[in-house]
């Protein structure tokens, strides 16, 4: 997750202080990814100290400055946009991880961890599908709403992980 571009995305709509940036970065997120506010302030002085974001104006009665986007830090956001997500760098799978020791350690019950694994992931798959908003029979949907696609993503991950635990039980059954 890019919590720079993140914030330049957010400051592209209007200029926000920091709290504000938290609180919409969470909102639009559907509250998934909880900010730290010292971690939004820090990255906000790295942006400008590299020219993105500049304050703008004075501090209001609580001491708060907004900042707001500068041209290079506009062009930044429109670059990001324009630009697919980068997969040359894999993020680290605990889980994988976790597997990948486990066959290789004398001792360990691998069937049991993946067992474990996968009642975990349907428990949080049952979930994840319980807090997706309910429609009548024919009701239209609304638009795109941004929690329900961040909801939709940790569905899709659930299940390809399911996925995945089945092709490990089949090639530990196998060896």
């Amino acid at each position: 997750m890019s919590v720079r571009n993140s914030l330049l995305a957010l400051l592209d709509s209007q200029p926000m202080y920091g709290a504000q940036l938290k609180a919409e970065f969470e909102a639009r997120t559907g509250g998934q990814w909880p900010l730290n506010i010292g971690q939004v302030y820090t990255t906000l002085g790295r942006l400008e100290r590299d020219g993105l974001v500049e304050g703008a104006g004075t501090p209001d009665a609580d001491g708060r400055i907004p900042y707001r986007l500068t041209d290079a830090g506009r062009a930044e956001v429109l670059g990001w946009w324009d630009q697919a997500v980068p997969r040359d760098v894999t993020p680290r799978n605990e889980l994988a991880i976790k597997l990948a020791l486990a066959v290789t350690m004398p001792g360990v019950d691998v069937r049991a961890i993946v067992s474990a694994q996968r009642a975990a992931t349907l428990t949080h798959l049952r979930e994840l599908n319980r807090s997706k908003p309910r429609r009548s029979f024919g009701e239209t949907p609304p638009g795109v709403g941004a929690d329900e696609l961040v909801l939709e993503s940790f569905i899709f991950a659930d299940e390809a992980e399911l996925r995945w635990l089945d092709y490990v039980e089949e090639r530990l059954a196998r060896s």
